[in-house]
């Protein structure tokens, strides 16, 4: 009898570690509102310049612009407010919770794009754009007291797609800038299709220029441009490319546009477009290399 009570409970046990063992590596992976969370948090650590509020992994990187910066340094130590526009795009299947943030260093907006890279639920690396707004920055944010249209609205019942048709047509994004037009690259734009780049529409609805168009617009040709993606948030329906657009001689000597550029995308077409973007040194990189196939489409 001791011996088939000893048989059962170890047989028990067996059928217990093989339950419990799938849903304790499945509690190790942030969901969509752990994921929200942590962006939440890391707004609050900038603000109170303490990396110590953060979840942060053993040897957790940090970089600005695509250099590294020592963590709690940087934009770390200047941040004195936060504004109301904020976009997350929150990669569930990739672990990576990245956004658009609308902070404040004194009376100079700075736009700061994040993209937290998460393992068992810590942040193993911050990888950060912070573009500071001045008096003589080309663009004068308009829209950051507002929502970017579209961009956060439920994609529509039956039109989601997939994670790799959404990344092919934000790639075709991305042809269309090295190339110089939308039309070549068959970038497929819904018709009510609009743009922001650091808070001014440049496409669409409300456009600032004469032509508002995105197959209208002229478009500079980059034969340089290098995309990457940061984040896809499927049930959202947005992906989050870093795009470094390459040398041209036309961003300030010696200087590359870099932006993180988010895409709404359902039914196959674009919808909403969001950048926040700077100008940094020739040669700068993500730091951590794509984890989605990027081919080049040319």
């Amino acid at each position: 009898m001791m011996f088939r009570i000893k048989a059962f409970a170890g047989s028990l046990l067996v059928l217990l570690s093989l339950a419990v063992s799938p849903s304790q590596a499945a509690a190790q992976d942030c969901n969509r509102a752990c994921l929200g969370n942590l962006v939440t948090q890391y707004a609050e650590a900038v603000l109170a310049h303490d990396q110590g509020l953060l979840p942060l992994a053993d040897n957790a990187e940090y970089t600005e612009g695509g250099r590294a910066v020592p963590m709690g340094e940087g934009a770390w130590k200047t941040i004195t407010g936060q504004e109301s526009f904020r976009h997350d795009y929150l990669d569930t299947a990739r672990q990576v919770a990245a956004a658009h943030i609308h902070f404040m260093e004194g009376d100079t907006p700075v736009l700061m794009s994040v993209a937290l890279h998460v393992d068992g639920g810590k942040i193993s690396n911050i990888e950060t754009i912070v573009a500071r707004i001045t008096p003589d920055s080309p663009f004068q944010p308009a829209v950051l007291g507002e929502p970017v249209r579209g961009m956060d609205t439920p994609v529509p019942d039956g039109m989601r797609m997939s994670r790799e048709d959404m990344i092919d047509i934000a790639l075709s994004y991305a042809e269309g800038l090295r190339v110089g037009n939308f039309t070549d690259s068959n970038t497929p734009f819904s018709p009510e299709v609009y743009r922001v780049e650091n808070g001014v529409i440049t496409a669409g609805q409300g456009c600032f220029g004469a032509v508002c168009g995105l197959y209208e617009q002229r478009i500079m040709v980059h034969p340089g441009l290098i995309p990457s993606v940061v984040a896809v948030d499927e049930e959202n329906g947005t992906v989050l490319l870093w795009m470094n657009f390459g040398y041209t001689d036309s961003y300030g000597p010696g200087n590359v546009l870099v932006t993180f550029e988010a895409f709404k995308i359902w039914g196959g077409s674009i919808h909403a477009v969001n950048a926040f973007f700077d100008f940094l040194p020739i040669g700068r990189s993500r730091g951590w290399p794509s984890e989605e196939r990027v081919p080049r489409i040319y």
